[in-house]
């Protein structure tokens, strides 16, 4: 069997699934690229077991329909070192030994039998959502970096996909922090919810094509999640855990409402966290009037820092603490130029909203707040 591919399209579409395959594993075969050629249309898998992928593209073939399992790593590196050109692999259907022919020369491979390989779920038996693949990613972008990364919060591992008949809810939380984003061109006849992990969401994220304008089908059972292109299929197991009511945390009556332009209130934070304590990033916010004093100290090193902002206010007088770090990382996902934080009391969460809502989507992030250190 032989067949002809273009070497930069077929790296490109290597690139994007390369991520699911394992540096070491007990299994060797999965550390390879398998390759399944059938009537001019080259299918490529990859797994790591909790995590498989699945690419096509059109060749030209010549033979019987074959698998073969190709070595990864030698595989991307001769691609990756040759110009763009047509190149030609010839399989050896008894030993599955690959040859690649380019225009400089020829480069010889050990492949294994494409059998062993383990078989990629399909969706069968699956209800499914189509929605833009500009959607998703969006949904994924503006929650992922809230999601935990803690082993002990298997739960929290992951995005929330809440999907219902009005709308569709993605919500990350690492109990410190909390993002929900809600779109509502994005509906289900029957309303489900599942947990989508983290790392299986960012390889997502990196395969497809953010100029791509087309639509993105989620398939979906008890076990599994598959989201499908025309070209890629990605295929992972859902988080088996119960996701906590991130809904009760969310303060309703929050009267204190600070409006201010990100890119000030971004300075002064990273300024401020230089010289606040190492271990709690902790800072205080003072509002008074149309003013915010944001502060931090660390008596360890009699480090100590204060900064004054204009901004714009609505309600009481209070004085509340946040983890510097975590509330730079939650603004810097805003996307706007001014910054809404509505705030009840000291103790309860601060709400941070972008001042402009897209039509159709609703995004509100919340960060809890820290207990206020007065040192002597």
């Amino acid at each position: 069997m032989n067949f002809i591919v273009s070497s930069t399209a077929l790296h490109r579409q290597l690139s994007r699934i390369s991520g699911a395959i394992p540096t070491r594993s007990v299994l060797p075969i999965i550390e390879n690229f398998l390759f399944d050629i059938t009537d001019n249309r080259l299918t490529i898998s990859t797994t790591n077991l909790e995590i498989s992928m699945q690419t096509v593209l059109p060749v030209e073939s010549r033979g019987e329909s074959i698998k073969v399992a190709i070595p990864s790593r030698i595989l991307l590196d001769i691609l990756k070192a040759l110009p763009e050109q047509p190149i030609t692999f010839i399989i050896d259907e008894r030993t599955y030994g690959v040859e690649i022919g380019s225009d400089n020369g020829k480069y010889k491979i050990s492949g294994e039998k494409g059998e062993d390989f383990p078989v990629i779920p399909q969706p069968e038996m699956t209800e499914s959502i189509q929605m833009p693949l500009q959607a998703l990613l969006k949904a994924i972008g503006r929650t992922l970096f809230a999601a935990s990364t803690d082993v002990d919060k298997a739960a929290l591992n992951g995005i929330y996909f809440d999907l219902g008949e009005f709308g569709a809810t993605f919500v990350a939380t690492d109990a410190h922090r909390l993002v929900r984003y809600r779109r509502l061109d994005v509906t289900v006849e029957n309303p489900t919810h599942f947990i989508v992990p983290q790392k299986a969401l960012n390889l997502l994220k990196s395969s497809l094509d953010t100029n791509d304008n087309r639509d993105i089908i989620v398939h979906y059972n008890d076990n599994n999640a598959f989201f499908q292109t025309l070209d890629l299929l990605m295929v992972c197991r859902l988080i088996d855990h119960k996701y906590p009511d991130y809904e009760t945390v969310i303060p309703t009556d929050n009267p204190n409402k600070l409006f201010i332009a990100k890119s000030e209130l971004m300075g002064t934070l990273r300024r401020v966290n230089i010289f606040a304590n190492k271990s709690t990033h902790q800072v205080r916010f003072a509002l008074k009037g149309s003013e915010l004093e944001i502060s931090s100290e660390d008596p360890d090193f009699a480090n100590e820092a204060r900064e004054n902002l204009k901004c714009h206010y609505e309600g009481q007088d209070i004085e509340i603490g946040f983890n510097a770090a975590l509330l730079i990382d939650v603004i810097s996902n805003v996307e706007t130029e001014e910054v809404i934080i509505e705030l009840s009391q000291p103790n309860r969460a601060g709400l941070i909203l972008p001042n402009i809502q897209e039509e159709g989507e609703n995004v509100l992030m919340l960060i809890m707040p820290i207990m206020l250190h007065t040192y002597a």
